[in-house]
């Protein structure tokens, strides 16, 4: 089902200097000061490819032309190269949750690209128009994927490990950090047997989104734009295509060790009012509420992980308040009969975050989605102690703490054509940008696997 391909990526080059400042995180997850110290730590650094600034301040598109610019010039001051021969990308991520050190695997490769109607490629969170338009104008004047699309795919004997164990052993060709402390090491599998059999290990999975929705739809739409440009697809033609039919994605297995959810927690603020008893008085036609005392940030995240084992629980905390609420959905309710649930897939009902929104920032506060997508009353915080700092911050009214969602809940929420709430998963860490860029060249022919 998943037709993969190696490709010859460009990669910085020794020529770049230290990895650890050229490399950024994705462009979504940085902030403007974020942007500016990025740019500061080296004049190379893939910030200016993925954040370009404009040229000129009242042309605010002229940012793209200057990223195509950027790019073209590296490639001529030989800062960034592309490799020689085709290559499937092992990729490792070291880093730490909780204490303990964690190393989580994967691979980058090209992919046919597949609309989500097809069942190849299957998302989980909705997207919004604002995001795409913008890298799609950046994909159009640079020809280039700078990031990957973050998938998962599932095999539970890990045999997708084997073909990379040789190289393994040798020394990365990229190993950095980013500002996160998050260690990156990359590899090149050129062997074209080994190439091979990965392909062949994929090419019956399903492969679902983690994270870079809005990334891959923008290159659907960039496909369909370059198709005249290639040619058009031939659907006879089984031994090449054009390269506009693939997009670049990091493909991680959902039963590798190292794959990490992290909670995304709500912040509400700005309703015109809001009061915690009268809120809890509502909350209990659909939960079980017990109170418990504030405590330390990992002591409240270990209690919620432990109410969470009873059912779908959120936490709430509240400006001004010792206590510590946890809203348990009762255990005799039928969540398909509450208006803002009917007509959902029981994958959906049975979801913490499906339920907070639907049950409580839906229908309790009156938060709807338009409110929700521009962040009207309601912002996210992706760290416990963050969350707890938010108490004292201006205008905020209520908390809510989530447990994580399980990543087989991603996949049986995507298998039934259904999408989360936006910030429902929190994949950790985010994938570097800049590792491995993926030139988009409609004459540049990929021969399919056989």
């Amino acid at each position: 089902m998943a037709e993969i391909a190696p490709f010859r990526g460009i990669l910085y080059t020794p020529q770049a200097g230290d990895p650890s400042k050229v490399l950024a995180p994705p462009y979504d997850v940085i902030s403007e000061a974020e942007r500016v110290e990025l740019e500061k730590l080296d004049p190379h650094n893939c910030v200016r490819l993925i954040l370009p600034q404009p040229e000129d301040p009242k042309e605010s598109d002229s940012r793209y032309a200057r990223a195509a610019k950027e790019l073209h010039k590296w490639i001529e001051e030989k800062a960034l190269a592309r490799d020689a021969a085709p290559a499937i990308y092992r990729y490792h991520q070291v880093f730490t949750v909780d204490g303990k050190q964690v190393t989580r695997k994967g691979f980058i490769a090209r992919i046919r690209l597949a609309r989500f109607d097809e069942g190849i490629v299957l998302p989980h969170e909705r997207t919004l128009s604002g995001p795409k338009a913008d890298r799609l104008k950046l994909m159009r004047a640079t020809r280039a994927h700078f990031s990957q699309i973050f998938g998962l795919y599932s095999d539970p004997d890990r045999r997708t490990d084997v073909p990379f164990e040789a190289i393994e052993r040798e020394k990365p060709a990229i190993e950095g950090h980013t500002t996160d402390g998050v260690a990156h090491r990359l590899w090149r599998l050129t062997d074209a047997a080994a190439q091979h059999a990965v392909m062949k290990l994929l090419e019956d999975k399903k492969i679902y989104i983690a994270d870079g929705h809005h990334r891959y739809e923008t290159m659907l739409a960039l496909r369909e734009e370059l198709r005249k440009e290639a040619g058009g697809d031939a659907p006879g033609d089984d031994k090449a295509r054009s390269a506009v039919e693939y997009g670049v994605m990091f493909f991680c297995n959902m039963d590798d060790p190292g794959l990490v959810v992290l909670p995304t927690h709500r912040v509400v603020h700005g309703l015109p009012s809001f009061d915690r008893a009268s809120f809890l008085s509502r909350a209990r036609e659909y939960f079980t509420v017990s109170e418990g005392p504030m405590a330390d940030p990992l002591v409240v995240k270990r209690a919620l992980a432990g109410h969470g084992k009873r059912g779908p629980t959120f936490a709430l905390l509240t400006p001004g308040y010792d206590t510590i609420a946890y809203l348990r959905v009762r255990g005799d309710l039928v969540v398909s009969s509450v208006a803002a649930m009917a007509g959902q897939a029981k994958e959906l009902l049975q979801l913490d975050v499906a339920l907070l929104h639907g049950l409580v920032i839906e229908s309790l506060l009156g938060i709807d989605r338009a409110a929700q997508e521009k962040q009207t009353n309601l912002r996210y915080s992706k760290d416990t102690v963050k969350a707890f700092d938010e108490l004292r911050a201006p205008g905020v009214q209520a908390i809510f703490l989530m447990n994580p969602t399980l990543v087989s809940q991603v996949k049986a929420v995507a298998d039934v054509g259904e999408v989360m709430p936006q910030k429902s998963t929190f994949f950790f860490p985010k994938i570097a940008s800049g590792l491995v860029v993926n030139p988009i060249d409609p004459a540049e022919r990929v021969p399919v696997v056989d």
